[in-house]
């Protein structure tokens, strides 16, 4: 095993995912005793307790236990599993939302599925209809929140598990609901695999290797949009607008399963992606006349079209800020409750000072233009329309001053910078 652990030797630190069944426990034996013998970064196990069976309350104790004998330090983690259409999907969220919070940076996460789980999820997924990205399976390797998640037992078979364990006389502890078949997986596993395995004794070996395939393909789809995005990866007008952002005439340029490839790519790290059926909300967002703003609204978020590009908005933005926010000392920086921080630079206006939010009908002296309607200034800006309602107005003595972030658009020696909210944009 050691040589597929190489590239993460020089890692902070190495945390074992022990649910205390067969699989976390031969890894964590296996990662313990090389520890004995080379020099491996510190390590740390974790279980997470869902609490959604009597049986699982005595499995933290048994981790602990185990963990004492190997010297490994034990975090336990309760979770909340959200109720749902799927038990099993609610389930494994709240795990891997727990380990994302485990990781520091530069950490990594080892897990125990082994190639017979390979197996069972490339047919699950098939049954579903999935595409390549689907079908490639679980990856050997992929980022999970600061750190990566490392499956280093993906090339053995459970019977190889099992044999290793009887070797070393390990424990472990049976998930009742395992045995349960009106789960999916459990149905495979124990209603459907067996019967192939039967007639093609080296099926899961077999679908092991074509998931493994189709990570190959999905890495050479994954490449061609890196280069199709490439194009429409230019910076948006407004370099201070911390949204993601695409230009739109590279990607039409494309053909239609490049465009979704592109995208898929793209929203990856956004968002939950969409099946096959709801892609119809890209080609309606697309084909949308000139004129109008459509929306496209995903897992995670929306993706809107405006001024040529296409922009990724997480619920963050769903929210405009309201009211007014007194700034009694406009030397310093102006903190706003739910939109970020503004500051003044060049000349601090005298009198009442405030920032407020557009309510409509606003209306700005413009240097050499006199009076003109707020609305009708920022059209001729093109800033997209999603961003107006978050944009901080400074308001002198209840007059319109300042437009945060435009300064050309007064001309009044005011600029108000506008730092927008840091999380207004989190990756997945």
């Amino acid at each position: 095993m050691l040589h597929r652990l190489a590239p993460w030797r020089t890692a902070p630190r190495w945390h074992i995912a022990l649910s205390g069944g067969l699989d976390s426990t031969v890894l964590l034996h296996q990662l313990a005793t090389l520890a004995r013998t080379e020099v491996l970064p510190p390590l740390h196990a974790i279980h997470v307790h869902h609490g959604l069976q009597a049986a699982a309350d005595a499995w933290p104790l048994h981790c602990q236990r185990l963990c004492d004998a190997l010297g490994v330090p034990l975090t336990v983690m309760p979770v909340q599993v959200t109720s749902g259409a799927s038990l099993e999907a609610a389930a494994r969220s709240a795990r891997y939302q727990a380990f994302e919070q485990a990781l520091a940076a530069g950490d990594v996460l080892f897990t125990g599925q082994h190639r017979d789980d390979q197996a069972e999820t490339l047919l699950f997924r098939l049954l579903r209809g999935a595409g390549v990205r689907g079908l490639a399976a679980m990856a050997g390797e992929r980022p999970l929140g600061q750190g990566r998640l490392v499956r280093p037992l993906l090339q053995a078979s459970r019977a190889e598990l099992e044999a290793y364990a009887q070797v070393h006389q390990l424990d472990w502890v049976d998930d009742p609901s395992n045995t349960d078949t009106r789960f999916a997986r459990n149905y495979l596993r124990h209603e459907i695999v067996p019967v192939i395995t039967r007639r093609w004794p080296q099926a899961a070996q077999t679908f092991a290797r074509a998931a493994s395939h189709l990570a190959e393909a999905q890495g050479l789809l994954s490449e061609l949009a890196a280069d199709d995005l490439r194009a429409a990866a230019t910076p948006s007008a407004f370099p201070w607008l911390p949204v993601p952002s695409l230009a739109l005439a590279p990607l039409l340029a494309l053909s239609e399963p490049r465009q979704r490839n592109a995208l898929q790519h793209w929203l990856a790290g956004f968002t939950r992606l969409p099946d096959t059926q709801h892609w119809a909300g890209w080609a309606s967002l697309r084909d949308a006349a000139p004129s109008a703003t459509p929306v496209w609204v995903l897992g995670d978020g929306r993706l809107l079209r405006a001024g040529g590009r296409l922009w990724w908005l997480n619920e963050v933005w769903r929210a405009e800020p309201q009211g007014v926010v007194d700034w009694p000392l406009v030397g310093e920086p102006l903190e706003l409750p739910g939109n970020g921080q503004v500051r003044l630079c060049g000349l601090a206006p005298q009198g009442r000072v405030q920032v407020r939010y557009r309510q409509g009908g606003e209306v700005l002296q413009a240097a050499g233009r006199g009076h003109r309607d707020l609305k009708r200034l920022l059209n001729e800006t093109g800033l997209p329309p999603f961003v107006r309602g978050r944009l901080p107005l400074l308001f002198v003595d209840g007059q319109l001053t300042a437009v945060a972030n435009l300064p050309a658009i007064g001309g009044n020696g005011v600029d108000l910078h506008w730092l927008p909210p840091t999380n207004a944009q989190r990756l997945r």
